[in-house]
């Protein structure tokens, strides 16, 4: 048996890494490619659908777990009462900018007067970003909703955690190896959001979620470094660890900024919107259609009966939705 060399392990390995790397090369390809041929669909569909009476609501009661395990009670009062529309954009398609990915979306909300905030348009940005620490993913920024007189369902958190996001902006930046302070916002959303149940946490704290601390500048010097060593494994070249890399493993900062997200799970939903329910919108419509065709048709059966026994001609009751809409 041939005995293989610690040498030779890792240049399989580097091999492996390209390998990758081509995959996800291909991958954003196909979501560039499929995003130009069919957003001029998207817009006549919502043209359509503009028109359907509840369209978005009967969406969201469809909606995957993913999107739906985060919706409380009352916040379904209003995804299913009040919203018009959904609207997803690959932003950094439309308006490229150097060291942008087509994955990278804005999820816009479109909602009706409603009895909880006076915002007509709540849009949120998730930017794909590379960071110099190896992570490939989600960043984003908080969104603070205006909130009517005692309505705020995310109890202070969303404005608080948006509170927090400008503070630590504003605060001088630190270099090395120094370990961050938190400021104190930080410090005050830190406490409240340990004290919350995190089991009845409302989706409207999604935009709240912010994700690792990538800049687009780090952004781009670690897609620079990326390119750099994918040239050294096509040329057959041993590409070392970067040192910053080793260092970020043992950084305690980005535990800290964890806690202070009010919404960890953010990225998930994102991606459950963008690559799911606002795509596949029709196909949650015609569920919901056919979930409300069975359970009329249950009801007919029990008015039959009560209307056999009371002698009466049976007639058609109409299913009301969580949302108030009668089909």
């Amino acid at each position: 048996m041939a005995i293989v060399t610690a040498e030779e392990i890792f240049a399989t390995y580097d091999q492996l890494g390209e390998i990758e790397a081509q995959f996800d090369d291909v991958e954003t390809e196909i979501i560039r490619h499929q995003y130009n041929l069919s957003k001029d669909l998207y817009v006549k569909r919502a043209e359509i659908v503009s028109k359907i009476e509840h369209f978005w609501p009967l969406v969201i009661e469809q909606a995957p777990e993913d999107i739906d395990a985060f919706i409380q009670p009352t916040d379904a009062q209003i995804l299913l009462g009040s919203i018009k529309s959904i609207d997803v954009k690959r932003f950094e398609i439309d308006t490229p900018v150097k060291g942008g990915d087509p994955r990278s979306v804005s999820i816009k909300f479109e909602f009706e007067e409603n009895d909880y905030f006076e915002d007509k348009v709540l849009e949120k940005k998730f930017w794909w970003r590379h960071g110099k620490d190896g992570f490939v993913g989600y960043v984003s920024e908080p969104v603070d909703i205006k909130w009517k007189d005692g309505k705020d369902l995310t109890n202070g958190l969303l404005s608080l955690a948006k509170a927090a996001w400008e503070e630590e902006k504003a605060a001088p930046k630190k270099e090395g190896k120094e370990k961050k302070e938190l400021t104190p916002k930080q410090k005050e959303l830190k406490e409240k959001i340990e004290a919350e149940d995190a089991g009845s946490v409302s989706f409207f704290c999604f935009f709240g979620f912010i994700g690792e601390r990538v800049s687009a500048e780090e952004n781009i010097e670690a897609l620079k470094k990326e390119a750099e060593d994918r040239k050294k494994r096509q040329a057959g070249e041993k590409v070392e660890e970067d040192e910053e890399m080793k260092e970020d493993e043992d950084d305690e900062d980005w535990e800290d900024e964890e806690e202070l997200d009010i919404f960890p799970d953010g990225d998930t939903v994102a991606m459950a919107i963008a690559d799911d329910l606002w795509p596949n919108a029709l196909k949650y419509f015609q569920q919901a259609q056919e979930s409300d065709d069975i359970s009329d048709g249950e009801d007919d059966e029990s008015d039959d009966d009560e209307s056999e026994e009371d002698g009466d001609k049976p007639s058609k009751k109409h299913k009301a939705c969580a949302h108030g809409c009668k089909h």
